[in-house]
């Protein structure tokens, strides 16, 4: 008798504006998928329990753990890595922001921090201190402190508010 984590099911994903057409173990989690199957390497394991922020990405456009979803609950969803914003404005500047402020040192959190921060900054106009650090509250850097992660989202969000 198969085994459920045998099976291979059918899994149409839109990731980074490419359709993917899969097959997938119902178990696996979209960050294996990521990984393993599409060679998208910005979403990092970390915890594996959604807490430390590295494998964040964006969902329906909102930050979210990759390693939390099951791949094949992600159908007719958008989903988004720092690779796919290659072209886009906005994390154009935060990672320039992230580089003159040496806001990623080791670098491994880095890509979760560039989509909140663009998820922070293109849902609310006015951001304080405050909502800076709770947008990235999410995240587990060891390397920076999260000062220079803060000076350089809010060096960003100064910048767009002079637009």
């Amino acid at each position: 008798m198969p085994h459920l984590e045998d099976e291979l099911y059918d899994v149409s994903l839109v990731v980074n504006n490419q359709q993917h057409i899969l097959k997938v173990p119902a178990e696996e989690r979209l960050l294996t998928t990521l990984r393993t199957r599409l060679h998208i390497f910005s979403a990092r394991y970390g915890c594996g329990t959604g807490h430390c922020g590295s494998c964040v990405v964006l969902v329906n456009h909102e930050p979210v753990p990759s390693c939390l979803l099951l791949t094949i609950r992600q159908k007719n969803r958008v989903i988004q890595t720092v690779e796919g914003f290659e072209d886009d404005l906005l994390m154009n500047q935060l990672i320039a922001a992230f580089s003159e402020e040496h806001a990623a040192q080791c670098g491994y959190c880095t890509p979760g921090l560039l989509l909140s921060a663009k998820y922070l900054l293109e849902r609310k106009q006015e951001l304080t201190e405050s909502d800076l650090r709770a947008g990235i509250s999410s995240h587990i850097c060891r390397c920076t402190g999260y000062y220079a992660p803060l000076r350089a989202i809010a060096k960003v969000r100064d910048h767009h508010a002079l637009d």
